[in-house]
């Protein structure tokens, strides 16, 4: 697996990958997603990416197929820490590419970023991405209750931490 810098080559995949049910179901994408999401999306990680602020990747499997995204929205330089978030393609989930990708991007926060704190934010009902984030040493920290709104329902999700100090068997950075 290889982590690739998201760019507009991946713009077919993307537009596939957010139209998943599940995708819709877990991530803050629209529900449905307008049909210019995908260029939008992917062009607004471009600038975030060039101000510093926010960073993705494509996840590619051994040989090169798109399998899903591994996702930092969220980067805050000056404190220290960032948000990380994955989406895996339904064709390759359960195959440990999530908990590989979440493993990559945590040491490349902490490695290449130097980064002190990481959060995840995953949705109460999502139980698969929970496991990943307990394969990859991240601790649950709690429930944000009624905190996420999306297409007029509003859900709870949990946060979960990592810090460099906390133990880890995690991969290389991306």
């Amino acid at each position: 697996m290889e982590l690739r810098l998201l760019t507009g080559e991946h713009l077919g995949d993307v537009a596939e990958l957010i139209a998943e049910p599940d995708v819709l179901r877990f991530t803050r994408i629209p529900e449905p997603p307008p049909g210019d999401f995908a260029r939008t999306w992917i062009a607004g990680y471009e600038r975030r990416r060039a101000a510093g602020d926010a960073e993705a990747f494509a996840i590619a499997g051994d040989d090169g197929a798109f399998l899903g995204l591994a996702l930092a929205p969220v980067i805050e330089r000056e404190a220290a820490q960032a948000e990380l978030g994955y989406i895996v393609a339904a064709r390759a989930t359960g195959r440990g590419v999530a908990t590989e990708a979440l493993g990559r991007m945590t040491r490349w926060a902490f490695d290449e970023l130097g980064l002190q704190r990481l959060t995840l934010t995953i949705d109460v009902d999502n139980p698969a991405s929970k496991k990943v984030a307990e394969r990859c040493a991240y601790t649950r920290e709690g429930v944000l209750r009624s905190t996420y709104f999306k297409q007029g329902r509003r859900t709870d999700v949990e946060l979960w931490s990592r810090l460099p100090s906390d133990p880890s068997a995690l991969t290389t950075a991306p």
